[in-house]
């Protein structure tokens, strides 16, 4: 496998937000969002090639019960469910991080950290706009996720007009548990997401959504490897 980075920080996000954890960068990326904060993993070579005990022995030299794999999209590579299964055991907890463009069935996941792309992701550059538009929401196969996995949903948030957007995807989907929703602020520095949080805060508190920190940004300002 194409491994980006292997680190050891605090989980930015969603509902274990805070949870020392082992993070598995896996390279490539189809969708290429416009404010993604980890362009360089978004070539299927960005990286090194490891073998899935190599890949371990480094997780597990970390000593810790939290282990999240992300992209990239970790969900389209062939040897994802051998890294899962290699990783698995009962005393650590997995957390899959995906944009939830593709199902794959079996994985020993945890956790299936879903976050969905609305419009507000869409790149700048013609060529990526096209793909993008067509892949970065398949609501079948995110479908298929929330009924296999226990799962959060992460949305993420750049004005209060994306709410209408975000109501729209939540109603294609069957049987969403709401307490299961989080929105976040888009943002790639500590002042930009300072500038979104309030807004954001008063979003989640007129839907009953939770409000989702981005402590990658707050604490280190979307610095690579924390």
């Amino acid at each position: 496998m194409i491994i980006n980075e292997i680190f050891y920080s605090l989980q930015g996000e969603g509902f274990l937000a805070g949870v020392p954890s082992v993070f598995v960068r896996l390279a490539g990326c189809p969708l290429r969002c416009c404010w993604c904060d980890t362009k360089y993993a978004w070539g299927a070579d960005a990286g090194d090639e490891m073998s899935i005990d190599a890949i371990v022995e480094k997780v597990l030299s970390f000593e810790v019960r939290h282990i999240v794999i992300t992209g990239g999209e970790p969900m389209v590579h062939p040897d994802l469910p051998m890294l899962v299964k290699a990783l698995a055991d009962p005393s650590r907890h997995i957390t899959i991080e995906t944009s939830g463009i593709e199902f794959v069935d079996g994985l020993a996941c945890d956790l299936m950290s879903i976050s969905p792309k609305l419009s507000n992701s869409m790149p700048q550059q013609e060529e990526l706009a096209v793909t993008h538009e067509q892949e970065r929401l398949n609501i079948a196969e995110m479908q298929k996720l929330i009924e296999t996995y226990d799962y959060q949903l992460k949305f993420v948030v750049d004005t209060p007009a994306d709410l209408d957007e975000i109501a729209e995807t939540i109603g294609k989907l069957s049987s969403v548990n709401p307490y299961k929703i989080m929105l976040m602020p888009q943002a790639a520095s500590q002042g930009e997401y300072v500038g979104k949080l309030a807004m954001v805060a008063e979003v989640c508190k007129n839907t009953g959504f939770a409000l989702s920190p981005r402590l990658q940004v707050m604490l280190w300002n979307n610095r690579r490897g924390q």
